[in-house]
C-alpha cells in the first residue's frame, strides 16, 4: 500500500457542529490507508472546527476562512491537495468503510480518464435506515451520454458519490464561485465531459442525508438565478461536443423542469426558460413533474400543461 497513490478528501464545511463528527468518522475509518483529509471551515460560528481537531488530531488538515461558500471552501481544499485522486464530501454525508477502496481498486484497471461513481442512498438522522433508489443513469459509462440520459430525467448523481483523478478536474477547472446552487452539478458537468469513461461501484456507498432547509431547497433570487445560470453553462457545453435531436431534448428537459420549479418565485426566469426551450426546436421529455403533469404535458405540450399548472393553482 505504501506505492498506492493518495486520495484527497476535501470537506467544506459551515456549522456543521452537529454532523461533521459522523462524517469525519467515516473517512478516517476508510479501509484505503493513504488518505489525505481536509476541512475548510467555511467561517463557521459554531464548535465545527473544534470537533474536527478533537476526532482528527494530526490526520485532518484544518483550514480556517470567512465564509465564502461552498464552491470557495472546496477550491481552497482543492488548492491545498496533494492527492491524485480527489472525493468531494459535504460535511453531513457519509462513507462507507470501503468506498474509497472498492473505487480506487475499479480505477486500477481503467485509464487514466476514467472516473468513478457509486450507490448513494437517502437517510435523514440514522443511515442504517438509508433508502436506496437505484437510477438507469448510474451505469452508463460513456461521460457525454451519461450527462444526455441523466439532464433527460434517467437520475443524477450525488457529488460525493464520485472519486475523480485530479489531472481530469484540472482540466475541467475549479469550481465556479459565483453559483449556489447547482454548483455541484455545474462542476461535474464539466468533469464528465473531461472523462473518458464513468466507472460504476455499485458496493460502495455514500449515505446522503435530506436536511430540511438545505441550500437545496431555498428560493432566494441568488439561489434561482444560480440554477438558471447553470442550465444555461450546461447548454454551451454539451452542444459544443454532442448537437444532436437527443442532446437538444435534454438541454430542453433541464429547462423544463427548472420552468416547472420556479413558475411562481421566478415567473420571468420561467418564461425565459420557456423560450430557450422553442429556440431548441424540440419537446422536453415527458420526466418532469408529478404523474398527473406528465400525462397532461405528454397530450398537449409541456408549455400548455404548465399554463395549465399556474391558472389552476
Amino acid at each position: 500500500m505504501g506505492d498506492a497513490p493518495v486520495v484527497s478528501v476535501i470537506i467544506p464545511a459551515h456549522d456543521a457542529a452537529d454532523t461533521i463528527a459522523e462524517t469525519m468518522r467515516s473517512v478516517l475509518s476508510q479501509s484505503w490507508a493513504r488518505i489525505e483529509t481536509i476541512l475548510v471551515d467555511d467561517g463557521s460560528t459554531d464548535e465545527t472546527g473544534e470537533i474536527v481537531r478533537d476526532i482528527g488530531k494530526d490526520a485532518v488538515r484544518v483550514i480556517r476562512q470567512e465564509q465564502r461558500g461552498a464552491a470557495a471552501a472546496r477550491n481552497v481544499g482543492l488548492n491545498s491537495a496533494t492527492g491524485s485522486y480527489v472525493q468531494f464530501l459535504d460535511a453531513d454525508d457519509i462513507l462507507s468503510a470501503t468506498k474509497i477502496e472498492l473505487q480506487m481498486r475499479a480505477l486500477e484497471f481503467a485509464g487514466s480518464r476514467s472516473i468513478a461513481s457509486c450507490t448513494w442512498t437517502h437517510f435523514e438522522h440514522d443511515p442504517a435506515h438509508a433508502v436506496h433508489r437505484p437510477e438507469t443513469v448510474w451505469t452508463i459509462e460513456d461521460p457525454v451520454e451519461w450527462l444526455v440520459r441523466s439532464l433527460s430525467g434517467e437520475g443524477m448523481m450525488q457529488p460525493g458519490a464520485w472519486l475523480t483523478p485530479r489531472s481530469v478536474i484540472d482540466d475541467a477547472g475549479p469550481w465556479n464561485e459565483s453559483l449556489s446552487l447547482h454548483d455541484d452539478g455545474e462542476f461535474f458537468h464539466r468533469v464528465l465531459l473531461c472523462a473518458d469513461r464513468n466507472i460504476f461501484v455499485p458496493d460502495a456507498i455514500v449515505y446522503y442525508r435530506t436536511v430540511s432547509g438545505s441550500l437545496s431547497r431555498r428560493r432566494s433570487r441568488e439561489a434561482i438565478t444560480s440554477a438558471f445560470a447553470v442550465c444555461q453553462a450546461r447548454q454551451r457545453l454539451l452542444l459544443m461536443v454532442r448537437d444532436d435531436a437527443a442532446a437538444r431534448r435534454a438541454i430542453a428537459t433541464q429547462y423544463a423542469q427548472f420552468a416547472y420549479e420556479f413558475a411562481e418565485s421566478a415567473p420571468d426566469l420561467s418564461r425565459e426558460a420557456l423560450t430557450l426551450i422553442r429556440e431548441l426546436r424540440t419537446e422536453p421529455a415527458h420526466t418532469v413533474g408529478g404523474s398527473a403533469f406528465r400525462l397532461l404535458s405528454s397530450s398537449l405540450g409541456f408549455a400548455k400543461a404548465l399554463r395549465i399548472r399556474s391558472a389552476l393553482k
